[in-house]
């Protein structure tokens, strides 16, 4: 038996929830058994029905009329609560053995930098339930059009690689809407990060953060950990392309237990029979007569 997950996370409007279905259609396209855990208290009904609902323990919405938060502060309380209640969150998603998994998370960055929220429940789903788990960060394709744009992100994609301590993956979701304005060529510069980038920005900022752009830019290049993989979610072998990335990270084919051959085959196959019988009188058939 196995546990395995995928936290999805990212800045909202990236698509993690329309990613989310997309991995789930997927898995269940081949055979496996998937499930989606809701973890945004301010999560819409979609297409897809939650397996596990957040909003079942603490939603949002009540948490902003009952205790006038705003949508932040509101959510900060929200994620408290539940640290505070992971009793309800164990006995949810406690009888899903050798299943798959697939978290989506609030885009706020403050659960994983201000406040530790997110680290601390990816440490309880690893140690405490057991799981295999992997964190995709998501960040859109639309954002290499806005140099300054697409290295904030960046940062914030290293952020979290370094905060959650998970093994990660990047995704540069949403790929079809620039398929027409970014060649080929050009994006490669993007799934890693180039430097050269870097004169793009300096020409559309002010010339007094040139050397913080370098900085940064230095940074992320020195610490050689931030590349995307592109995503279309509504092309079947990109998902497919994601989701062996997962597999490999958390090693879902090495904890599968290993399958007994059916009995109606071997009854019902008399020329398999025959030959097992042969080896059987023959003492394997490789021996060497004395």
């Amino acid at each position: 038996m196995s546990r395995v997950g995928v936290m999805v996370l990212g800045p909202a409007g990236v698509g993690k929830s329309t990613f989310c279905a997309s991995l789930l259609n997927h898995i269940q396209s081949v055979g496996r058994r998937a499930h989606l855990v809701n973890l945004d208290p301010a999560a819409e009904p979609g297409e897809y029905e939650f397996t596990v609902d957040i909003r079942e323990l603490i939603s949002l919405e009540d948490v902003m009329e009952e205790m006038s938060f705003g949508p932040n502060g509101g959510l900060l309380y929200c994620f408290e609560f539940l640290m505070t209640h992971l009793d309800w969150l164990d006995e949810e998603i406690g009888d899903y053995e050798d299943e798959f998994l697939i978290f989506d998370c609030p885009g706020q960055i403050e659960l994983y930098t201000h406040i530790p929220v997110l680290p601390a429940l990816a440490k309880h789903l690893s140690q405490n339930l057991g799981f295999s788990l992997c964190a995709a960060y998501l960040l859109e394709a639309p954002f290499v059009i806005d140099k300054p744009k697409f290295f904030s992100g960046v940062m914030s994609a290293m952020s979290a690689m370094i905060l959650l301590e998970l093994p990660h993956i990047n995704i540069l979701s949403k790929l079809d809407l620039i398929k027409d304005d970014v060649s080929k060529r050009e994006l490669k510069q993007f799934l890693n990060p180039d430097p050269t980038l870097l004169s793009g920005i300096n020409s559309s900022t002010n010339p007094k953060f040139y050397n913080l752009n370098r900085a940064l830019v230095q940074l992320i290049d020195d610490f050689g950990m931030v590349q995307f993989l592109p995503l279309d979610s509504t092309a079947p072998e990109s998902v497919g392309n994601i989701l062996s990335y997962i597999d490999d990270i958390t090693q879902w084919a090495e904890a599968q237990e290993p399958k007994e051959p059916k009995d109606e085959y071997i009854e019902d196959d008399d020329e398999f029979g025959q030959m097992l019988a042969a080896a059987e009188a023959g003492g394997g058939g490789g021996g060497k007569e004395e």
